[in-house]
């Protein structure tokens, strides 16, 4: 039985975190309804009390023991992943190479599996490590792993990172991940600890999401010099800061883990603190930091940002933020010059929660790609639409800020004291524009999108709430509760009018087959080139933005589109799977392909979040999915579900 699967299973429900049934996360994984239960059983076996999921009558639910039963091995289980991976580190300790039959017999298995095993070595360096000069030789029994020391820490880098539970530090992670070295994992946490500690002081910002990645190579360079593998050159071309941070690396590494480090460890290691995990702190100048800056990389950078600032209808043209990005983008090429990518366990999340920020963040690295040359992964893209999250920030809350009357009758300063609890408890939320005193108001002529009354306003409607003349914590979540709907109410109700002007009941499949994301996008895609509404060049240009990031912004919904507004009018073809279909490393259930128009811009912030808002409910996902099996019937499931 596959634990990769079981993970799989427990890594859905934790995202859910909620009742799923046994159906629906079949689809989702692609399997049946039987195996779930299957998975399920092993998951429970991986804990003392039986509780990594939970059963109900409504189906599945992640137990107080999910995530220990993530990050549990259990006894004698030997999955092909382990095999693969002690095998790669003997290859990596054994500079004469290993034989095959001493191997097989070491870990008590055939020949013939670990020639298997060989061949999956082989597939790893190719996928991974494409363009190092790290390679297996072979003389008859006798195999070796030739290769340059950086390209073999590398390859330990990524061993690592599969034993890591997405990026996470946590102490059982790390220990996996060390297992086999001469570190041990429990210095890593008082290492961190202090590194931490003298980074703030000498002045950086720490990029936690980072630094566990760098924490992880730091003890791989200690491992590997403790086993008389040091990098005896330190690398050219370093920055003045290198030498001071390899002072601070090489001090705590004697300290905590007992190794002494050389001038080109201590620099290599140096340069990925630098590249990675921290920035200039808010004391720097900003022109000590300009003047570290690339001009190229300036120039791209503030180039793109404009470009999607008008593109999007954002506001992004900033100084500051221009300069924080640039710094970024230049450590970004520098770590891709090295193959050496900085992973964010926030991507998934990031991608599902803030699909347009996403997407500018996707357009911005594209044109970076075109100007400066550098592929651009889908965890950088997530670290570059966290720069552009913080910018818009200011700007998205205030949108979402509703207006406000307040009705109190008047009684000294009471309707004074009111609103400065109202300022207080919902400021964020809402705006208090109005104050009425009087004890018999014009309700018709109240046009705020609350309002907040402490008599009866006679009349009914959702924006009317009764709070007390002293506001109270259940006033406060009264109110809360009442704005969200509204602001929803009116996203959804936008999204419904786009829908019915750009769904297209030609370019309709149901069921969708399942043949891989560029296949369906083709076949999608055809349907609107058949309309007239998009040329062939659209298809294409869908599948290079695909293959930048996938579009599944849910683990139900796939949007691929592309990043050119090229087609006659803005257009939909939908495609619905019957249970779900593969769609780059995972599965979803309904594919909506968006062709958008230049004289559409607006539709394009619509469509996004809204319809990823919509496939982001479990329930409403699976109403559709099991219900519209026609076009007609589509659309009358997704209005039922907006107007709720």
């Amino acid at each position: 039985m596959s634990r990769q699967r079981q993970d799989q299973l427990l890594q859905a429900l934790l995202r859910q975190d909620e009742w799923a049934t046994a159906a629906s996360l079949a689809d989702a994984l692609g399997v049946t309804p039987r195996s779930i239960r299957s998975y399920v059983a092993a998951l429970n076996v991986r804990t003392a009390d039986g509780d990594a999921v939970e059963s109900g009558p409504a189906g599945y639910r992640p137990g107080p023991g999910a995530h220990a039963a993530l990050r549990t091995r259990v006894t004698g289980e030997s999955a092909p992943r382990d095999r693969l991976h002690a095998l790669v580190r003997m290859l990596l300790d054994a500079s004469d190479g290993i034989d095959i039959y001493e191997t097989a017999e070491r870990m008590h298995v055939s020949e013939a599996t670990v020639e298997s095993d060989l061949a999956r070595v082989r597939g790893l360096l190719g996928a991974e490590l494409r363009g190092t000069d790290l390679r297996i030789e072979r003389d008859r029994e006798v195999v070796r792993l030739q290769g340059t020391e950086v390209a073999q820490r590398r390859l330990l880098s990524r061993l690592a990172h599969d034993e890591m539970d997405a990026g996470s530090f946590h102490p059982e992670s790390i220990r996996r991940a060390l297992t086999g070295t001469t570190v041990a994992a429990h210095a890593v946490g008082p290492f961190k600890t202090a590194f931490v500690r003298e980074l703030g002081e000498l002045g950086y910002y720490v990029n936690e999401l980072a630094i566990s990645d760098v924490l992880l190579h730091i003890a791989i360079a200690a491992d590997r010099v403790s086993a008389g593998r040091a990098l005896e050159t330190p690398i050219s071309g370093t920055w003045e800061e290198i030498p001071k941070l390899g002072t601070v690396i090489s001090r705590l590494a004697g300290e905590h883990f007992g190794v002494a480090l050389g001038d080109g460890d201590s620099a290599h290691l140096a340069t990925l603190v630098l590249t990675r995990a921290i920035a200039p702190g808010q004391n720097a100048a900003s022109e000590a930091v300009r003047s570290g800056v690339d001009p190229a990389i300036d120039a791209a950078v503030r180039a793109e940002i404009v470009q999607a600032a008008a593109d999007y209808q954002v506001d992004l043209v900033d100084e500051a933020f221009i300069l924080r990005l640039a710094l970024h983008v230049q450590n970004l090429l520098r770590r891709a010059q090295e193959q050496a990518w900085t992973r964010n366990p926030l991507t998934r999340s990031l991608k599902s929660s803030y699909p347009m920020i996403f997407e500018v963040a996707v357009s911005i690295a594209s044109g970076l790609h075109d100007r400066l040359g550098a592929p651009i992964h889908d965890d950088e893209i997530a670290y570059i639409a966290m720069h552009i999250g913080g910018r818009l920030e200011r700007s998205r809350k205030a949108e979402t800020i509703l207006t406000a009357t307040i009705v109190c009758p008047g009684y000294y300063e009471l309707h004074e004291l009111l609103r400065s609890s109202v300022d207080r408890s919902l400021g964020s939320s809402v705006e208090v524009t109005s104050v009425v005193t009087t004890v018999d108001p014009d309700w018709a002529s109240i046009d705020t999108d609350l309002v907040l009354t402490t008599i009866d306003p006679g009349t009914s409607g959702d924006r009317y709430v009764r709070i007390q003349p002293f506001l109270t914590d259940a006033d406060v979540e009264r109110v809360s509760q009442t704005a969200a709907r509204i602001r929803r109410g009116r996203r959804l109700m936008r999204l419904r009018e786009e829908l019915s002007r750009y769904f297209v009941a030609d370019a309709y499949i149901y069921p969708l087959p399942d043949e891989g994301d560029e296949a369906i996008i083709r076949r999608l895609g055809g349907l609107l080139v058949d309309t007239g509404l998009i040329g062939d060049d659209y298809v294409e240009n869908t599948i290079i933005r695909e293959r930048m990031s996938s579009t599944a912004f849910t683990d139900a919904l796939a949007v691929p589109h592309a990043l050119q507004m090229t087609a006659q009018r803005t257009a939909i073809a939908i495609g619905v799977a019957d249970g779900s279909v593969a769609w780059g490393e995972g599965r979803v259930q309904v594919v909506a392909l968006a062709a958008f128009s230049e004289s559409d811009r607006t539709a394009f912030q619509t469509i996004f979040e809204q319809l990823v808002e919509v496939f982001s409910e479990r329930d409403s996902v699976q109403r559709i999915v099991r219900r519209g099996i026609t076009f007609e019937a589509l659309l009358d499931e997704l209005v039922a579900v907006i107007d709720g």
